[in-house]
């Protein structure tokens, strides 16, 4: 199925905006904290340009300190996961055909869409919504810290995220009287689906120069208390679309101070990131050296690296990282790779039928997460994402559409994988392999005394236990 982004860049270079949670046993939904009432915009109209030296200042301080020890401040960590910013409304329409290419027409489009609110029976929370949702099914505790208006759109991801478990953070601070009223509405995203399954997305952010939440100049009280209580800070490119680079580079500096692990997925942002603005540039490289774990495409590694072995852009991404552990190449179909730096570790992916590929990235990051949180072989944690990805890829649409924990383990009993990929081939040209682990049907002997083939039986035996009570409360609440 083919995943058409209509809008790679914010006009002149606009950017696009793109896996029922069960609490951990023992584990309350975590109250919402119900966002104050609009002050307005004060002082923050010019751009800010503070992200030079908050970027410099960061990298110099991560040389000194390191990364610090595992589990250090885990005490006053009451969420597993949280999520900057990337909440909206998915509103999923099928449309005889995708919008036109020009800007002009493009918006001219999305304006006639937006005109008669559609039924709610076509909206879906969506952006990080997707990730939290399969972490949350996975057992872990997630927060979301981000922006939604009080209309009718904010008020609906307010409720589905409290029905799912997933408690919200919001970010309204710093605001002034005379700021315009567009700019507190939640953010929709148009998932527009033609008749041959394409998927075109769009919304405002596409049309604006300035980040949609612009009014946001610096890193509110609230979310600097909600990331120093996380184990993870989670952050895409899709970031930069809503926040302005400082912002981003604050967050991320922030999750340092308070021994919190940073994951970044650039996503298709991640090549006009890299050719945007001087603070855009400064902040994409601050976020790929400083966050603990990378996860990309292996076209995105390659347009990062100018490198095409997926395996060996990795290795890039990983020398040049201050503090990075792990870099995570999704292979699609394929499967994924985890590169570390002493391991490559490799995984084919599930035989399926797909039926909708949207949500799987962030559904895979969400079972990273708990193979992190959890400290599980690389391998191990590779077989759940991939597992986690393609249950959601069985369902129709992502939010709270995305993987529900019993289709994951009917899966990974099935263990039916696709062991077509070469990865022999990929191993072997890269010239800088170390030790390689690779999920197999069964245990094989390797090309050289460097391969280990891992029974994917074993890993298996290994990951059941660990979700039969979640699986339990699972069933009752699906």
């Amino acid at each position: 199925m083919a995943l058409q982004t209509l809008n790679p860049h914010r006009h002149p270079a606009a950017a696009s905006p793109t896996p029922a949670p069960v609490p951990r046993r023992g584990h309350a939904p975590q109250p919402i904290l119900h966002l104050s009432p609009r002050r307005r915009l004060a002082g923050c109209a010019a751009r800010p340009r503070a992200v030079a030296a908050a970027v410099s200042g960061a990298v110099n301080e991560a040389r000194r300190r390191g990364r610090p020890p595992h589990g250090a401040g885990e005490g006053g960590k009451e969420a597993d996961l949280a999520t900057l910013g990337n909440l909206c409304v998915d509103v999923v329409l099928s449309v005889p055909q995708l919008p036109p290419a020009p800007w002009e027409e493009r918006k001219a489009y999305m304006e006639r869409l937006a005109a008669s609110p559609p039924d709610q029976k076509f909206w879906e929370a969506g952006g990080n919504c997707n990730l939290a949702f399969a972490a949350a099914r996975l057992g872990l505790r997630c927060s979301t810290l981000g922006h939604v208006g009080e209309e009718m759109y904010g008020k609906f991801v307010l409720d589905v995220l409290q029905a799912e478990g997933i408690s919200v953070v919001g970010m309204l601070e710093n605001t002034d009287a005379t700021a315009c009223r567009q700019a507190y509405e939640t953010l929709l995203c148009w998932v527009l689906v033609d008749p041959f399954q394409k998927h075109g997305f769009c919304s405002r952010a596409d049309f604006s120069e300035e980040p949609a939440f612009s009014w946001i100049c610096k890193l509110p009280a609230d979310i600097r208390t909600a990331i120093n209580h996380s184990k993870i800070l989670f952050c895409n490119g899709y970031a930069f679309d809503e926040f302005f680079p400082d912002v981003i580079a604050s967050s991320i500096n922030c999750a340092i101070d308070a021994g919190t692990a940073v994951f970044f997925d650039p996503g298709p942002r991640g090549k006009s990131l890299l050719n945007g603005t001087l603070d855009e540039q400064r902040a994409l490289e601050h976020a790929l050296r400083l966050s603990d774990v990378l996860l990309l495409t292996s076209d995105e590694a390659e347009s990062l690296t100018n490198v095409k072995n997926p395996i060996e852009a990795g290795q890039e991404l990983l020398k040049r990282g201050i503090r990075t552990k792990q870099v995570v190449i999704k292979m699609g179909s394929k499967g994924s790779i985890m590169i570390t730096k002493n391991v490559v570790s490799c995984a084919p992916s599930f035989k399926i039928n797909v039926v909708d590929t949207v949500g799987c990235g962030d559904s895979f990051t969400a079972a990273i997460a708990f193979g992190f949180l959890h400290d599980l072989p690389a391998v191990n944690t590779l077989t759940l994402a991939n597992a986690v990805g393609a249950a959601t890829a069985t369902g129709c649409g992502a939010g709270r559409n995305v993987a529900h924990l019993d289709k994951v383990l009917q899966l990974l009993r099935e263990s039916n994988l696709n062991e077509d990929t070469a990865w022999s081939e990929l191993i072997e040209a890269s010239s800088r392999c170390p030790e390689v682990t690779v999920l197999s049907r069964t245990a094989v002997n390797g090309f050289s005394k460097h391969l280990v083939h891992v029974p994917v039986c074993d890993v298996v035996s290994d990951l059941l236990p660990m979700f039969e009570a979640v699986s339990e409360r699972s069933t009752v609440q699906a």
